[in-house]
Formats: C-alpha cells, structure tokens, sequence
C-alpha cells in the first residue's frame, strides 16, 4: 500500500493544478480524508502526513476512531444520519455534511450542546440510489431551518454520479453551485451556506473547477 503522504503529495499537486485553471487559491480547497475503511493506525499516518479533516459515514466507526484520536483533527460525518443516532455523537462532530430532513434538524438541535455546522445535501443527480433534498426544495427547506438555533447552514454537498469520464458530472457540480448562490443572495442569518462539498477521488478536479470548497477522498489518499 502507498503511503499516505506520497497520495497526499500527488493530489495536492492536483488540487493545485485544478485551481490554477480556473485561478482559484488551493488555501480555498479543504481536503477531507475519507477514512470510514481504513484502520486507526492508517488513519494515524494520515494525520502525521498533515491530514487535517477526517471523514466518517458510521457511527460506530466514528466513534472508535474519535475514541483513540479526540481532537487532534476535525471530524466529518459525511454519511447519512439516522435521527435515533444523533445522541451519540452530535457533540463530538464539527460538521454534518448530510442534513436533508427536517426530523433530522430537529433532532440535531435538540440535542446539540451548541450550534452545528451542516452542509445540506441536495440529490442534484435525482438517483433514487441517493440521499438528499431535491434541488427545488433547498431555498424553502434553508428557510425552514431558522427556528433551530444549533443548526448552522455553512454549505450544500452532493455526491455526483461515478461515471467513467469525470467531465460527464460538470453539470452536476455547476447546479449546486448555483443554488448554493441563491441561497447566500437571501443573506439569512443562520445560513451563511458560503462553502460546497462536493467532487470525491474520482471527481474532485473537476468539483474543484466548478466551485468545491470540501473535497472527500478516500481510496485515492488512504486507501
């Protein structure tokens, strides 16, 4: 298995080159390592090769992880949340990145100890395989959110369909973009929604090019 640090090295690179066309600035470009198949002891070079933002998709698997890495990073849970989970790890997490319910925001809220950051993820894709909102919904669905004061709004994710030439999920990428822009024209206070998480190790430069603050890759940098 390469180590982590040279897949690190060679998408940095990537990112970089991504920004360059584009003229964007790779500081914009958070990289988190989605780690949810990978050991501790994997996650740990990853943390020592300069990897920041870790990803997560289960509880459980969170969990053991944070148990043995507490602070030293900032956790994601970028999978899908059941509302009966929420308890057990809202107050460890820094972001959500699958916030698509209002049950879920309600119980999120209920049970914070202080406001949560939340991308909310819209099914821009519309496969049935696929979590989220649809992109119609997301102003209203936004909107609805301001009654509960520990969800913060700080972005839109997608997950964009694997196909086998990237180019092919451009559009994908621009129509989130663009919503996440309607969205911050209506300037509400516990939606800043600035940031856009979307492009994973197959897609990322091209997320990158249409917009992605948060990129999520795992097999490409840990395996």
């Amino acid at each position: 298995m390469v180590d982590v640090a040279t897949n690190l090295f060679n998408i940095e690179e990537n990112i970089r080159q991504a920004c360059e066309n584009v003229n964007r600035d790779p500081e914009d470009i958070h990289l988190i390592a989605v780690t949810k198949y990978v050991t501790i002891e994997r996650t740990k070079e990853a943390i020592n090769a300069g990897i920041n933002n870790l990803g997560e998709n289960r509880n459980e698997g969170f969990l053991e992880k944070y148990n043995e890495i507490q602070n030293q990073v900032q956790w994601h849970f970028i999978g899908s949340l059941q509302s009966r989970k929420v308890k057990d790890i809202i107050n460890q997490v820094d972001f959500i990145h699958s916030l698509d319910r209002l049950s879920l925001a309600k119980e999120i809220n209920k049970r914070a100890a202080h406001p949560v950051n939340c991308f909310i993820q819209v099914n821009v894709s519309g496969e049935e395989s696929k979590h989220g909102i649809s992109p119609e919904e997301v102003v209203t669905f936004i909107e609805q959110l301001s009654i509960y004061e520990n969800i913060k709004v700080v972005g839109l994710m997608t997950m964009a369909p694997h196909v086998d030439d990237p180019e092919n999920v451009r559009p994908v990428f621009k129509k989130l973009k663009n919503l996440r822009d309607d969205v911050t024209k209506k300037s509400l206070p516990h939606a800043p929604c600035k940031w856009l998480s979307m492009g994973m190790s197959n897609d990322y430069h091209i997320a990158i090019e249409e917009g992605a603050t948060h990129v999520r890759i795992g097999s490409k940098l840990v395996g």
